[in-house]
């Protein structure tokens, strides 16, 4: 059975839209200080073609703001990579090329790259002769898989705590990964909104087995009582909410089965007083494959 595809951009661009500030905070602090937050606007989104392999490229997230001590407005332009692609420095040239022709402003170009493969990713683009280098476009990066996760669990920090399911953890920590991923979140004490957000982030790319969310459980219990409370709190929680959803779910398709058999046997007794096919078709919504059946 083939797996559900992800949609990597739409995951990040919420988290990181969500958490803009935080994000700074965390992996750039030195711009972090010169941005002044009082300024912050969601640009809408950007599509540009790229007409020499006919595809379209979507721009991930644009944020309009300004720097601290000046009037004029800055963009940031954050995109995020979930697979290798060694076009990619050209790519965010051409980005910050055309967003520069559209927006007439300075552009800060982050790239955050969340495959899982350990590779040095370039961080610039250059054209250049012996004697003249024409451009020497520079971005800023985050590579995940790179990033030691044990350095961050002490940092308060949302982006922090659902970016864990992505640094270099080996297949060994996984339990208590997501066991400090817990911890940070009851620290975090977000509203319910946001909480969701990060679990739900966590969890679609670090989801246990049933084993391993033995070996939590039993991991937490071994915790401060007072924290290891709070922490079961939020386990049983989010298992009680995949509970409902399963339950709504088996209901729906519960429904969905009594509607179709509901039709069955109206065609039936339709076939039984001499209805043709395609009236009864056209009546009760079956196609034709199934109405044939049921003359057998």
């Amino acid at each position: 059975m083939s797996e559900t595809r992800i949609d990597h951009d739409r995951l990040f661009k919420e988290l990181l839209s969500t958490f803009f500030e935080e994000f700074l905070l965390l992996f750039f602090p030195h711009v972090y200080e010169q941005v002044d937050f009082r300024h912050v606007t969601f640009l809408s989104e950007e599509v540009f073609t790229d007409v020499a392999v006919g595809e379209k490229h979507r721009v991930d997230l644009l944020v309009e703001t300004k720097l601290k001590g000046e009037d004029g407005l800055i963009i940031v332009h954050i995109e995020h990579q979930s697979y290798t692609q060694p076009a990619f420095p050209e790519r965010m040239f051409l980005y910050l090329s055309r967003l520069f022709q559209k927006y007439r402003r300075r552009i800060l170009p982050i790239a955050i790259f969340s495959y899982d493969a350990i590779r040095d990713e370039p961080s610039s683009f250059t054209i250049q002769f012996p004697f003249l280098t024409v451009v020497d476009f520079r971005f800023l990066t985050v590579e995940l898989r790179k990033l030691p996760w044990r350095e961050y669990i002490r940092r308060d920090n949302p982006v922090a705590a659902a970016l864990l399911s992505k640094m270099g953890y080996n297949e060994s920590e996984r339990v208590v990964v997501k066991k400090e991923f817990l911890r940070m979140l009851v620290r975090l004490e977000l509203d319910e909104a946001k909480q969701r957000l990060l679990f739900g982030f966590f969890e679609t790319y670090l989801r246990l087995s049933e084993q391993e969310e033995l070996e939590l459980r039993n991991e937490v219990n071994e915790m401060e009582t007072k924290e290891a409370k709070k922490v079961m709190d939020l386990i049983v929680s989010y298992e009680q909410r995949g509970m409902e959803k399963g339950i709504e779910k088996g209901m729906e398709k519960g429904m969905e089965k009594g509607i179709e058999k509901g039709r069955m046997d109206v065609a039936k007794r339709m076939l039984e007083k001499g209805y043709d096919v395609p009236t009864i078709c056209e009546l009760t919504g079956l196609p034709v494959e199934a109405v044939e059946k049921l003359k057998e």
